[in-house]
């Protein structure tokens, strides 16, 4: 295996409270978001990285073999890659076999669910003893963050018994607990130097890093014989991994159905601020978004039958509702505020609880939400933040300058790159969603039919036709009643024949759909912009100026994949044939799956051009949601398709 195909197939292991272990198979860190414990001081978020990676050396019939490998300036050292004769990659664990030699170590790595440990086990396959020399680099950083040599941390370590030590970054920092199961340590401090994480370089950021060592372990290994070594930030009582919970596999879907379930489960976190659960928008750098959790939560929860957690969920964003609004996003850090910048969060917390009902039949939950939901509409009927009001015309109206407030959300510095102030097509039918599913409740629970809702959802579909829907048969991505209209081919419009309610008969949403389908649909998702369009962006690359650009102005998202497999499947009422060419069409996304980027994950975007290789957030919450929301929707018919 050479470095380059190595170090491009990365691994995600996570723990349940938003901290993580993740790398590449080839052992060098590519990213500043890699390392072998990172953990999180307050679920899910105030997440550091501790220990970056170990050095592993074996020592085999008089020869030596340096299991890692790194990149520094002009070299990689060492070439450990060399020696992976096979890797094993699950959500649970990763797996690697070295071949020294014809003499065979084995390693693991796994995490623990509910606590920020991470275990490595190494087994000696050789028939003959070896010594191994374990050794640790560590780091003190939040994980955004970068780490240099300086006199400030001297990472003191302190013996708490016979192979197990508490390591203090300096005074008063959070300690990192270090265990090995036998062996020596052997106390030596030294700094790494310039380790460089070349993802980072071609995101445009600093991207060259320092280590610190602080010892190592040495080991004698017989045949057959195997050692772990811990890293935690809690005192280390047991050395067994605890099982993912939550999971059953179901013998009636296909392998990747079932391994897309037990994926998502990643994305599933406790937050310690609500006492509830919350989902992770992505790995490795994002924390939990009020529109990605409500997307994603369809399909994560919601489909998979997941109901505490997905009330929960549910629970914990309305417990956070202020003006009508949902979060936008929760921080990183305790001490920031949670933002409101959103324009569409609260609107999809209708479609969440709709699914919800009809998933689970929960009506004294729902009767539970009804006055906050009412809340919510006469707030956007009345005016809330950033300008977001109901027009004369029945329209949902938001925005303001330098805020960017729907899903399109990209902005660097002060630029907002795609604005869209005004009526946002999408946001309108998600407004005409709320207010339906509001009706449907209002009759179904409350037994009281909602005659002013009822009259405002039937203005808004009236005007929704007018302003919208236009002569070229698709829908306009913006307009202002009256004053503009930005009639660019958006996969926005798809939500008309995706949605459970739609403001625009049969015949206008199959022309919709076609639209999208001959101009934006690819192999991995929907592109944000025709290619036709001059603003088209073909590929997502270069520094954060240029990726921002290219965002939403052509990139593929494999989210959206799922809002027109639903509008295809919906339109052709889920019969065998649409069923089957789904299935078939999701093709290229398992082979993603399963062999590109992050093992067991489908990554946040793709090139707007001829998309291959997997770019942004390597597993993200709602690529992996919205295809579990398709295939586990209760009209599929899996007992007609061969798999």
């Amino acid at each position: 295996m050479n470095f380059e195909e190595a170090s491009t197939k990365e691994y995600l292991l996570t723990n349940g409270i938003g901290g993580y272990c993740s790398s590449t198979i080839s052992g060098a860190n590519t990213r500043r978001y890699h390392g072998l414990l990172v953990a999180s001081f307050n679920p899910p978020t105030d997440r550091m990285v501790l220990v970056s990676k170990i050095e592993e050396t074996v020592m085999v019939n008089g020869s030596s073999f340096e299991l890692s490998s790194n990149q520094y300036p002009g070299v990689v050292h060492p070439n450990g890659y060399n020696f992976i004769e096979s890797y094993a990659c699950s959500i649970e664990n990763v797996t690697w076999m070295f071949n020294l030699d014809n003499h065979r170590i084995k390693k693991t790595i796994e995490m623990i669910e509910g606590e920020n440990t991470a275990i490595l086990t190494y087994t000696n396959l050789c028939n003959v003893a070896c010594q191994l020399q374990l050794m640790p680099l560590l780091v003190y950083r939040d994980y955004h963050g970068l780490f240099y040599q300086n006199d400030k941390y001297d990472f003191y370590t302190e013996q708490l018994e016979e192979n197990y030590f508490k390591v203090y970054a300096q005074y008063q920092t959070h300690p990192l607990f270090i265990k090995i199961t036998k062996g020596n340590w052997v106390g030596e401090k030294e700094w790494y130097k310039t380790i460089q994480y070349k993802n980072e370089e071609l995101r445009g950021f600093d991207f060259e890093e320092d280590v610190r060592s602080v010892g190592k372990a040495l080991i004698d290994l017989a045949a057959g014989e195997k050692v772990q070594i811990i890293f935690s930030t809690d005192q280390i009582k047991n050395t067994v991994a605890k099982a993912r919970k939550n999971f059953v596999k179901n013998e009636d879907y296909p392998v990747f159905i079932n391994d897309l379930i037990k994926s998502s489960r990643q994305f599933l976190v406790k937050r310690k601020s609500t006492s509830g659960s919350t989902i992770i928008a992505g790995y490795h750098w994002f924390a939990d978004w009020g529109r990605d959790t409500m997307i994603a939560l369809r399909g994560i929860s919601i489909a998979t039958g997941n109901k505490s957690e997905a009330e929960s969920i549910l629970k914990t964003f309305l417990s956070s509702l202020n003006q009508g609004m949902l979060p936008n996003r929760f921080p990183d850090y305790t001490s920031d505020e949670v933002e409101y910048n959103t324009i569409d969060a609260t609107l999809w917390l209708f479609i969440a609880l709709h699914e919800y009902h009809q998933k689970f039949n929960d009506e004294p939950f729902v009767k539970d939400a009804m006055p906050q939901l009412v809340d919510i509409l006469e707030w956007h009927i009345k005016g809330t933040r950033f300008q977001i009001h109901v027009t004369e015309d029945g329209l949902l109206y938001g925005g303001e300058p330098g805020y960017q407030l729907t899903w399109m959300d990209a902005k660097v510095n002060d630029f907002v790159v795609t604005p869209r102030i005004g009526c946002p097509v999408e946001i309108n039918i998600l407004w005409y969603n709320a207010l339906c599913i509001y009706n449907f409740f209002s009759k179904e629970i409350l037994n009281e039919p909602a005659a002013y809702f009822e009259t405002l959802a039937e203005k808004c579909r009236h005007y929704f036709n007018k302003y919208f829907y236009n002569d070229k048969d698709y829908l306009n991505d913006v307009v202002i009643p009256g004053a503009y209209v930005d009639n660019s081919i958006r996969p926005n419009q798809i939500y008309a024949a995706s949605l459970p309610f739609s403001p625009l008969i049969k015949e206008k949403q199959q022309k919709v759909l076609e639209c999208v389908t001959e101009n934006l649909l690819t192999d991995y998702g929907l592109r944000t912009l025709n290619a036709a369009n001059p603003d088209f962006k073909p590929v997502y690359e270069g520094n954060a100026w240029n990726r921002d650009n290219a965002y939403h102005q052509g990139t593929v998202w494999p989210f959206l994949w799922g809002e027109w497999a639903m509008a295809y499947l919906k339109l052709n009422i889920f019969n065998e044939e649409a069923c089957r060419y789904v299935w078939e069409h999701s093709k290229p996304l398992q082979h993603h799956f399963y062999n590109e980027g992050c093992a067991f994950g489908i990554a946040e975007i793709f090139d707007g051009f001829q998309p291959q290789a997997g770019k942004g957030c390597v597993q993200q919450a709602w690529s992996v949601g919205m295809p579990l929301a398709v295939f586990l929707h209760r009209d599929f018919k899996w007992s007609l398709i061969e798999y």
